[in-house]
């Protein structure tokens, strides 16, 4: 057995330290082999950077998926050329820097398998997933049956079809973007796990992430300011999953919503970046 975490879209600095509270008690006390973070927000709420990437990377994390702002740093390109561990949508155009699928070694020698794709929906998303996902998949299957795919989208039906789309060929499916943790856990008839969303890790005082009066400025009235990271009820939103190794099927899924400790959380209140 395997057991594979995967956390929801990190937001600024205050879901960096929820993830860096919560990631290395997780893999002692869970006994966690694998762990996936969605950090398309993790820079300043919009993007990532190679400090930020670095320090998600020494908090444990193996892969590190992004999204739709996944080239808005643009200090970043390189980056995405050098880590194969770091990666955009693979149903983005191929000229586009980096990679959307990996493959790496994970404990007692198992490979592990991992994608990343973006919805169309509100998205404005380049390449058909599906057929995107059909090739990925079925590439990294000739090398092992641990195959978890995260799929960063705007609508719930997109995700839903995919994960019956892939159900017996892939370990898990989690969900990220809506910033809303979902309570449709499940494992599907073949053996897939799914989630549609794991929620954010990140500030829960403000609208999915952001500061609550500018949102509700622009709402309101339509006049814009920057959307600032919020901060403030800081939860990590995750999903365990157990898999079996020898066949790629899960066996257990476990979504996890986890509010930060008061003390801990103060250290977020010193900025949100």
């Amino acid at each position: 057995m395997i057991r594979i975490l995967a956390v929801g879209d990190v937001v600024g600095r205050p879901g960096r330290i929820a993830l860096a509270h919560f990631l290395p008690l997780l893999k002692k006390e869970r006994e966690i082999d694998v762990v996936v973070v969605n950090a398309e927000n993790s820079a300043a709420g919009a993007g990532i950077n190679e400090k930020i990437y670095r320090e998600i990377r020494a908090l444990g994390a193996d892969v590190v998926t992004m999204g739709d702002h996944a080239f808005d740093k643009r200090e970043a390109f390189p980056l995405y050329e050098r880590e194969e561990r770091l990666l955009r949508p693979a149903n983005w155009p191929k000229s586009a820097p980096g990679r959307g699928t990996c493959l790496f070694e994970g404990p007692r020698g198992i490979r592990v398998g991992v994608v990343h794709l973006q919805g169309r929906v509100f998205m404005n998303a380049w390449g058909d997933f599906f057929e995107e996902a059909e090739r990925a998949v079925a590439s990294l299957k000739e090398h092992t049956n641990v195959v978890i795919v995260d799929m960063h989208a705007e609508a719930t039906s997109e995700k839903i079809a995919l994960s019956w789309f892939l159900d017996g060929r892939i370990s898990l499916l989690f969900g990220t973007h809506t910033h809303v943790p979902t309570a449709d856990a499940t494992i599907r008839a073949s053996g897939s796990a799914f989630i549609s969303d794991c929620g954010m890790t990140g500030p829960y005082n403000g609208v999915i992430g952001r500061v609550k009066e500018a949102v509700l400025k622009k709402m309101r009235t339509n006049v814009h300011e920057a959307f600032a990271v919020a901060d403030g009820d800081l939860k990590l939103g995750a999903v365990v999953v157990d898999v079996d190794e020898r066949t790629g099927k899960a066996t257990k899924i476990e979504p996890l919503f986890l509010p930060v400790p008061t003390e801990v959380a103060v250290a977020a209140a010193g900025g949100r970046d």
